[in-house]
């Protein structure tokens, strides 16, 4: 993070967050041991000497910054805009009013020894999964974390549309990998057929209409996974295992996705990872609250798939 958006996240901490300096410490003090301790993973008692502050005060000041980075969710997550068609880039234009991709991420976490076998997952790894939902411009909309290791990601989509305040405008809809149900608002790949980018290469062109698109919905669907790489090459918290309890944990990784958001907003350049911006429209109206198949909606990216195909064809074939 670099000066000026230091400055910016310090004086939006100050006036939304309700952070305010306590009689020893100001609020930039608190923010650059906050982003520290998350940045590179260290104990508190690590930095206590960088700082010459005792533990206590560091953790308080801690919790103080976790706090308000949190009542800054509003502000700082993205709102869900659908992607013209008329835009130029190669791997969206396909998806018509898609807001982007969703996808579960696996963090390792600190729970107690009889919590363990709900956080082990399918690597044996005490994790907890977290699901998180990006804009094109691999900026986070949604994003929700605690759910135990052992969950599969269908499951924890069902809780954020049920109980946790995710819902799909009607009309657009998610790009979601085979895990997940093929359904209105949440458009999977067809399973059985080709589908990693690495299957495809100049001498391994899609032979159907399945396949190419599966590999336009990768291209596009790709966003999710290198949001979830920056996000975990950026904080070290969310790289080794944590000191913290879980739910303290679980508002760490949103924090970390929140200043995420605020990095790739005001750096002019991205150390980790700089992309286009896009100038994407607004979105309002119904909203998808629930997970349901329908024929109809098998049968739009059966249509949608074919439209692809046709396209890719007559300009291939015109070469």
């Amino acid at each position: 993070m670099d000066r000026c958006a230091f400055h910016a996240l310090c004086n939006m901490l100050k006036r939304v967050g309700r952070l305010e300096p306590s009689r020893n410490m100001g609020v930039e003090e608190m923010v650059a041991m906050f982003l520290h301790i998350i940045a590179q993973g260290v104990k508190i008692r690590v930095i206590k000497r960088q700082f010459v502050r005792s533990e206590e005060t560091i953790s308080r000041r801690f919790n103080d910054v976790l706090l308000a980075i949190l009542r800054c969710h509003n502000l700082l997550l993205k709102k869900p805009q659908p992607f013209s068609q008329d835009k130029m880039d190669e791997r969206w234009k396909w998806f018509k009013d898609c807001l982007g991709a969703l996808d579960g991420t696996h963090i390792k976490v600190n729970v107690l020894e009889a919590d363990k076998p709900r956080y082990r997952n399918r690597k044996g790894d005490i994790t907890t999964n977290v699901l998180g939902v990006v804009a094109p411009d691999m900026q986070f909309i949604y994003v929700l974390a605690g759910w135990e290791g052992s969950a599969a990601d269908s499951r924890v989509l069902r809780d954020a549309l049920f109980r946790n305040g995710f819902s799909v405008p009607q009309g657009h809809y998610y790009l979601c990998d085979a895990g997940y149900m093929n359904c209105e608002g949440f458009l999977a790949p067809y399973r059985g057929q080709k589908y990693h980018l690495s299957e495809f290469n100049p001498h391994n062109q899609p032979s159907t209409a399945q396949e190419f698109f599966n590999m336009k919905h990768s291209q596009a669907r790709n966003v999710i996974e290198r949001a979830f790489g920056v996000l975990k090459a950026r904080w070290g918290i969310l790289r080794g295992r944590s000191f913290y309890p879980i739910k303290t944990q679980g508002r760490i990784i949103t924090a970390c996705c929140l200043l995420h958001n605020h990095i790739r907003r005001v750096m002019v350049v991205d150390p980790i990872d700089e992309i286009e911006n896009q100038n994407i429209l607004g979105v309002d109206g119904e909203t998808i609250h629930h997970i349901e198949t329908s024929d109809a909606w098998g049968r739009w990216r059966d249509q949608l798939a074919q439209e692809m195909w046709n396209q890719w064809r007559r300009r291939h074939h015109a070469r």
